[in-house]
């Protein structure tokens, strides 16, 4: 049986939607892409600047006979130190614990060869992520300073410099390439829905020469763009689930953990994918219902 002009104009359109929503879908795949690298390279950037400790370092030049005295007015200083606003963690260090890591250090196992009163208790102090900065860390070495029994604070700047530097360009360069391809993303996914509406010029302007208002011809266009946008997004979203299923297992467990952050990334491409469909839709349904009728055949 031979196929009617109904029947091909059907298969069009359903070839037509297939189209827009695999469209949709690669491109919102490669933006949840970006957005999960965004996110997870953040937090091992935060990781990677709470390694980078400050050491305070208790007075050494003290009685041994008020070593109790001495223990109890440092583990004062050290409880004092973990309620500072920079400090991420903080670890206490003995002269016991210092003299045994020195002696690892520097090969010697016998204690005979080593004097175990040489180093003073101390502080090790991990930041939070947002004061590892060249700007911000002279303050923290003056607060650290200030706290009573601490004689002398250490951190390597140039260490500092040099991480914080070479990690806030690494996250430019990510986020630059994030915020392209979400420029990419409209663009590809304007001009699938363009080519789509492109189609029915001539019924959206047959619509509005019957008398059809604007808001009803657009209404089936907005209704449909939703559903595309939806489906698209939620295939991408499946194969980025996919993909980072996979990559977890093989790898290991990823640096961001909380699944709030995750929910807010696939409602964020959800609400991409619906946004620039319905905004593409409305546009482009716009543009030919101000045209005029012999305009259509040179759109």
């Amino acid at each position: 049986m031979p196929k009617t002009v109904e029947d091909i104009n059907k298969s069009r359109l359903r070839s037509s939607n297939i189209t827009v929503v695999i469209s949709i879908a690669l491109v919102l795949f490669l933006v949840g892409l970006f957005g999960l690298i965004l996110i997870n390279a953040q937090k091992y950037s935060d990781y990677i600047k709470e390694q980078l400790v400050v050491q305070a370092y208790f007075d050494e030049n003290l009685d041994v006979k008020d070593s109790a005295k001495i223990e109890k007015a440092n583990q004062v200083s050290y409880e004092l130190i973990k309620t500072l606003p920079f400090v991420k963690k903080a670890t206490f260090i003995s002269r016991e614990q210092a003299s045994v890591e020195a002696r690892k250090s520097m090969g010697i196992d016998s204690e005979a060869l080593f004097d175990s009163h040489i180093f003073p208790p101390s502080v090790e102090v991990s930041l939070k992520p947002e004061y590892v900065d060249p700007a911000k860390i002279e303050q923290v070495v003056k607060e650290l300073s200030k706290v009573q029994g601490v004689k002398e604070v250490k951190n390597d700047d140039t260490l500092t410099k040099y991480v914080y530097n070479n990690l806030n360009r690494i996250l430019k360069w990510i986020f630059g390439f994030s915020v392209l391809f979400l420029v990419l993303a409209i663009v590809l996914i304007n001009n699938s829905i363009r080519l789509k509406i492109y189609s029915k010029r001539f019924i959206i302007k047959t619509m509005q020469l019957v008398g059809a208002k604007r808001r009803f011809i657009l209404k089936p266009f907005v209704i449909e763009a939703i559903i595309l946008g939806l489906l698209g997004a939620l295939i991408g979203l499946a194969a980025l689930g996919g993909l980072w299923y996979f990559f977890t297992n093989e790898i290991g467990t990823p640096f961001v953990n909380d699944p709030n952050q995750y929910l807010l990334l696939v409602i964020a491409v959800f609400a991409v994918g619906v946004l620039i469909t319905v905004l593409s839709t409305i546009f482009a349904t716009w543009r030919f219902l101000r045209s005029h009728v012999d305009d259509l055949y040179y759109s």
